[in-house]
């Protein structure tokens, strides 16, 4: 008996050198962004003393994500990955540079504080689908968890270390430095992505997908995915609740005695710690856990946290309760991540990490407005007293939305199709094509065949198709016949393409059970609308007629 293949190791995806020089960038990268944050939300304690503006520098970083994910993942699936990269980080990087001049000239407000964030924001809604989805590129398969934990790991790293030097710079030399300094920790990272060369792109080449039907492909391919449905429902919950504790940090660091720029970078480097403890342990815990066990510690935990901040206390317990908050965050939310990703194929995978993002930071977006006003209401102790309430009713509707373990199908491309030979003169955007299926069934064996095709049907309709329907033959019941629209024929070759080795397991188990001569016949054809033969003189001078 064969033994079982190894486990990747936690540091294997280093062995990629593209992955390690990324990697390295993005930390400098990451710690300019923390050096930003911890900027901008201390610069706002002293522009006002409104809790809900405050708690609303949050929601500016967090709310453009919800706003554009969607767009810049469909982008992503449809344009080179790369150059959306590179435009997003010189978006972030000039509004840092105008962040730091306007802040030096004293010519901020609240208002226009938090228009530059959300400007900042919407770079970062550009620059996260392309980058997540680019992980695919970057590792095998088999590495893909460890790159996505290592990417937390990383970003934590500078979380537990770039607030505490935030602190520390702007104590020392004000928010204006901050600013500067995330403008010039993108330079590393452009430089490393314009040597990263990305491999092409493998199949026949058809024109991109335009813009809108790339977006509905999106939302079509997730609302037919239960699974997916499910991940981002408890992503949306948990960064609805969490975002308590980044959202009014600054609040409960202003209410020490000692309260100060510093003690805020210390409180979120604490968090930061915490997180890198969580991606630390994180492997070990899902060997022992399921997913949804691992979910329900990570929403418990989050929620112990909460309760202990919301009855005030010393540093050091909240600094302890921000230790566990922080290795919450991570086993929540690279499980999420790695979810979708293990669960999506490569053509779809930006909008599907897209729209994941979109209801995880829309969720902290409205968290953090909800926490702020409740704040400004009722005081810190309730704000964060109603959140661990959330975070436990959170854990609970696991009982009916439980997560789902990583996908075990192989979502590779299947790479079978081979675009017909036409004898009509078509273009790419003629159409509606009709597509029927001719099979030949055992009248023993339609059971089978009919869950076989209740499959088929989800597949197809994931990956496009209209109209779908299954006819039988009132005359000869043997003869069953699979129909379905796809828009144009670009389309249908896009189709085609989508299929993934899983999906074709799917239809050789259909084939198998066709009896008839040969393979199942299929019927293209070009549905018209118009019976007029003027309207159909540019194909009908095309069809080759045998003989003529």
């Amino acid at each position: 008996m064969p033994s079982p293949a190894p486990r990747p190791s936690a540091l294997s995806p280093f062995r990629h050198k593209a992955f390690l020089t990324l990697w390295s960038a993005t930390l400098i990268s990451n710690f300019g962004g923390m050096v930003q944050a911890v900027g901008a939300a201390w610069l706002m304690t002293q522009l006002t003393d409104s809790a809900t503006l405050v708690a609303l520098v949050q929601a500016s970083n967090t709310l453009p994500i919800m706003m554009f994910a969607l767009l810049s993942g469909a982008l992503a699936d449809i344009f080179e990955r790369r150059r959306l990269l590179l435009i997003a980080l010189a978006m972030m990087a000039s509004v840092s540079l105008l962040l730091a001049v306007v802040a030096w000239a004293g010519g901020l407000n609240p208002y226009s504080l938090l228009a530059l964030t959300f400007l900042l924001g919407v770079g970062q809604a550009l620059y996260n689908p392309p980058w997540q989805a680019s992980m695919g590129d970057l590792v095998p398969r088999a590495d893909l968890p460890a790159a996505v934990t290592l990417n937390s790991v990383g970003f934590n790293l500078m979380r537990s270390v770039g607030p505490a030097a935030g602190g520390l710079i702007v104590a020392a030399f004000g928010a204006a430095a901050a600013f500067a300094v995330n403008a010039v920790s993108y330079v590393p990272l452009i430089g490393a992505l314009l040597r990263w060369r990305p491999p092409p792109p493998t199949g026949p080449k058809i024109p991109p997908e335009p813009l809108g039907p790339a977006l509905a492909a999106g939302l079509r391919y997730v609302a037919l995915s239960p699974n997916l449905l499910r991940v981002l429902l408890r992503a949306m919950l948990f960064g609805f609740a969490g975002v308590a504790v980044l959202a009014l940090l600054p609040l409960l660091a202003a209410q020490h005695p000692s309260g100060g720029s510093l003690l805020l970078g210390l409180l979120l480097g604490c968090f930061g710690l915490g997180a890198i403890l969580g991606a630390v342990i994180n492997a070990r815990i899902r060997e022992r856990l399921n997913n949804e066990n691992v979910v329900r510690v990570a929403f418990m935990g989050f929620a112990i946290a909460c309760l202990v901040l919301s009855v005030g206390g010393n540093f050091a317990w909240q600094a302890l309760a921000l230790l566990v908050a922080g290795a919450c965050w991570v086993l929540a939310l690279s499980l999420f991540n790695v979810t979708v990703q293990l669960s999506t194929p490569r053509w779809v995978v930006a909008r599907a990490m897209a729209l994941y993002q979109s209801a995880t930071f829309g969720g902290m977006a409205a968290g953090a407005w909800l926490w702020g006003g409740i704040a400004g209401a009722r005081g810190l102790d309730t704000a964060f007293a109603w959140a661990a309430g959330m975070l436990i009713l959170g854990a609970i509707i696991g009982r009916w939305f439980s997560q789902p373990e990583f996908g075990t199908l192989d979502l590779d491309p299947a790479n079978r199709f081979r675009e017909p030979s036409l004898a009509l003169d078509l273009r790419g955007r003629s159409g509606p094509i009709v597509v029927m299926i001719d099979f030949e069934i055992d009248l023993e064996d339609a059971p089978e065949f009919l869950r076989l095709m209740s499959k088929r049907r989800a597949i197809r309709r994931r990956d496009g198709a209209r109209n779908w329907s299954l006819m039988r033959d009132l005359e000869n019941p043997r003869q069953w016949t699979e129909s379905y629209h796809i828009a144009t024929w670009d389309e249908y070759v896009r189709h085609n393409l989508r299929h993934t080795i899983a999906d074709s397991e799917v239809t050789e188990a259909v084939q198998a059970l066709h009896r008839g001569p040969g393979k199942p016949v299929v019927h293209r054809m070009i549905e018209r609308h118009s019976i007029s033969p003027a309207d159909d003189m540019p194909l009908l001078g095309k069809i080759e007629v045998p003989g003529s």
